[in-house]
């Protein structure tokens, strides 16, 4: 649903693969170089951890794909793009598929055809401490999130185990008559711990997981557009360095060398903004997700606290009957 004035319709519905997703991803990156385009979630994920032909799995990504969209609409500058309203209203996107739809900025085609040949001599200490904050921030993330992993694997396995631990109890107090209530409490008790954690793993997989991996892709889309404008300034000061070394008092600086200069300049200030951006996003992502788990843990352990307490007064002595 929309009310802008660019598209022809207040209301769109239509249907989209994951591969239609990964064609508008590679649509602005081509269209629009200068600015950070948020990552899809991964087709794939880790084997053992979750599966991939499940229905939780297919909801995962479905909103991750979502989110995808919400994070391309709030963009001041990606939200305009022909490619995206094409996405978002044409019944059949194959046809534009097929047709290219080589519509790419001034920019973007400048970009496009730099061929990396241009040796940068430094980063400018603002990007310098883009670059570093980047490798350090995706290092960090991703050893959370294989430790995460090997957490959320070790619990599945664990509730296998209690899954089958539980009802022993069960079968015991069937040959015990005296035993019998608490053994059943005990057992009630086991499964009530295993409801518990099996809801914890799956806000885990759910929600914490594909927080972590989107920022891990991000940190590294983040890079890519950094590359890209490395390579737009060392083409610019390659250019300069050929003006100088011209004969003339007085060299006439060439169209193409300021064209350059307006590239690095346009890279440089929406490079600062999508960064703002992306770390305002990431401070009210990361706050919400931690509460989360918080959260989460805090009713994951009062609901085991709560199922352990109630076999205390099956357990305590009564006095024998005469």
């Amino acid at each position: 649903q929309t009310t802008r004035a660019e598209f022809d319709l207040p209301e769109y519905s239509v249907r989209r693969r994951y591969q239609d997703f990964d064609w508008l991803r590679n649509k602005l990156e081509e269209s629009q170089p200068t600015h950070l385009i948020p990552p899809l979630p991964e087709k794939f994920v880790v084997k053992g951890v979750v599966d991939r032909f499940s229905e939780e799995f297919v909801e995962t990504r479905r909103k991750a794909l979502d989110k995808f969209l919400k994070r391309i609409t709030d963009h001041p500058v990606l939200s305009f793009n022909e490619h995206f309203n094409v996405f978002l209203t044409a019944k059949d996107l194959n046809a534009y598929k097929k047709q290219g739809m080589a519509l790419l900025s001034k920019v973007g085609e400048s970009v496009k055809y730099v061929t990396g040949g241009y040796k940068l001599r430094s980063r400018p200490l603002e990007f310098a401490a883009i670059g570093e904050y980047l490798d350090t921030f995706s290092l960090k993330l991703g050893t959370i999130d294989r430790i995460a992993q090997r957490i959320i694997k070790e619990q599945l396995e664990y509730l296998v185990e209690l899954r089958e631990y539980g009802p022993v109890y069960s079968t015991w107090g069937g040959l015990e008559v005296e035993l019998s209530e608490p053994l059943e409490g005990v057992s009630a008790c086991i499964g009530n711990c295993c409801t518990a954690l099996e809801e914890l793993s799956e806000d885990m997989t759910e929600d914490f997981l594909p927080v972590l991996r989107e920022y891990i892709l991000y940190s590294e889309s983040m890079k890519n557009v950094l590359k890209k404008r490395d390579q737009v300034q060392a083409e610019y000061e390659a250019k300069l360095e050929a003006v100088a070394l011209k004969k003339e008092d007085r060299p006439k600086v060439p169209t193409d060398v300021e064209k350059c200069q307006d590239r690095v300049e346009c890279f440089n200030a929406d490079l600062k903004a999508d960064m703002e951006r992306w770390q305002n996003n990431k401070r009210q992502d990361f706050r919400q997700l931690l509460m989360g788990m918080a959260d989460k843990n805090i009713q994951y352990y009062e609901k085991c606290l709560t199922a352990w307490e109630s076999i205390i007064p099956l357990l305590q002595d009564k006095p024998e009957t005469k």
